[in-house]
């Protein structure tokens, strides 16, 4: 058994509803949501009309016009994350020895957005079967390969240790977090720069959701379309975004006397073989994942203060999470606030893992829980604490967050207020 576990010394987001995490958070705790008619391009004749989308002025956000022009939407935004969380971590790119610096980023879809604007222009709105590639842009190739997110990030940050792209769907981000804080318990990085970005709200991205029915129908009242948990919810809202760690080494960030937001101290992942987007109504696959989290941080199931759930507003995903939850905690899962941050910031696909442990370290920061926006009338099915429209103050020492993506994966993180469990050793992650 290794020591495993990292400290989070730095936080960057480009999310719905404000750039920035202090705008993120403020976003959170004010219980506000960031969904909307979609506005990025023309919805029309979609069964799903709705978005998070954010607010994004590339130049405004630091990018000259040769990156704009260089990188997909998703790159753009895992790039200015990262520049934000390395500057919150005092981390100037070059100051750190580059081959002890890594990258991790998760993401679902990559750099679709870019990919499908320029099929609409090698191939005239679709009318050409044999495409010209003349037409290209030159950067098509970047597009193409999800390595792109992690080659720019690397480069934003000065990282020459292992840089990866980790693709797990809907579990994408607390995955590719997962699995920078591997890189330093097993000593081939000191830092490691690992979040997650999405950029999906593109035609054929909402296409795809629309024809299994994932996706919510509530075009004429977007700002409280996104129900978790409620009674009446009827899928979830796409969204988009970016949000990137700073993680390093407990020692190494003692040496630099850094701010400490939280520790990831305990991880696994699952899948459940079963079927590309149902799961099991008993929702062992997640509790497995759990439990194994708990056992590898040491943390009992009393000891959870806070619960950030995947929640995404389908009512298969809220009830098996819920079923989870009661089977590998027992009943300490009555007494845990449960909310699901979906509500404001829609579900960003692979983005939203990150932007979940963002939110987890910012509530153990002020010790404030998170509300689950718009649940005005609980489904009967559903007996846990969701905490209901306004956020919660609550002393928050052990949080746990679940991810559940199609596919059948589910993967929980566990995250403590710093040096809340300053010897305990960890098991290496699943």
């Amino acid at each position: 058994m290794s020591e495993w576990g990292a400290v989070v010394t730095g936080i960057g987001v480009v999310a719905p509803g404000g750039i920035g995490r202090r705008a993120y958070w403020d976003l959170l705790a004010s219980g506000r949501t960031a969904t909307r008619g979609i506005s990025l391009f023309d919805a029309t004749g979609f069964r799903s009309r709705i978005a998070a989308e954010v607010d994004f002025d590339a130049a405004a956000c630091g990018l000259t016009a040769e990156e704009v022009e260089r990188m997909d939407r998703s790159a753009q935004f895992a790039v200015v994350a990262a520049r934000e969380a390395l500057a919150d971590a005092g981390l100037e790119p070059g100051r750190t020895a580059p081959e002890r610096v890594g990258v991790s980023i998760g993401s679902a879809v990559g750099c679709t957005t870019r990919l499908e604007d320029e099929y609409v222009v090698v191939s005239e709105h679709g009318a050409r079967w044999e495409v010209d590639p003349a037409l290209a842009g030159r950067h098509l190739y970047r597009a193409l390969v999800p390595s792109t997110l992690a080659v720019e990030v690397a480069w934003a940050a000065g990282a020459e240790a292992p840089a990866t792209v980790v693709s797990t769907g809907c579990t994408s981000g607390l995955d590719a977090v997962a699995h920078g804080v591997q890189l330093i318990s097993e000593g081939a990085a000191d830092v490691v720069v690992a979040g997650a970005t999405d950029a999906p709200i593109s035609p054929i991205s909402v296409a795809c959701f629309d024809a299994i029915g994932a996706t919510s129908r509530n075009n004429g009242d977007a700002a409280h379309a996104s129900r978790p948990f409620d009674r009446d919810r009827d899928g979830f809202v796409l969204g988009e975004g970016a949000a990137v760690l700073v993680l390093e080494s407990r020692e190494h960030a003692a040496r630099r006397r850094a701010h400490r937001y939280a520790e990831v101290v305990g991880f696994a992942q699952r899948s459940n073989a079963f079927h590309m987007t149902g799961l099991k109504p008993d929702g062992l696959d997640m509790a497995e994942a759990i439990r194994l989290a708990l056992g590898r941080a040491g943390v009992a199931p009393g000891a959870i203060d806070y619960i950030n759930a995947h929640g995404s507003g389908t009512k298969q995903n809220d009830r098996h999470e819920t079923a989870a939850f009661k089977d590998a905690l027992g009943r300490a899962a009555y007494g845990v606030p449960v909310s699901s941050i979906k509500s404001m910031i829609g579900h960003s696909l692979g983005a939203i893992g990150a932007l979940e442990v963002a939110a987890c370290a910012l509530a153990i920061e002020h010790d404030v829980v998170p509300p689950t926006a718009n649940l005005r009338s609980v489904d009967p099915a559903l007996d846990l604490d969701y905490v209901p429209v306004t956020a919660r103050e609550h002393r928050t020492d052990v949080v746990l967050s679940v991810g559940s993506g199609f596919g059948g994966f589910q993967s929980a993180m566990l995250l403590t207020r710093p040096d809340f469990l300053p010897h305990r050793r960890f098991g290496r992650a699943a």
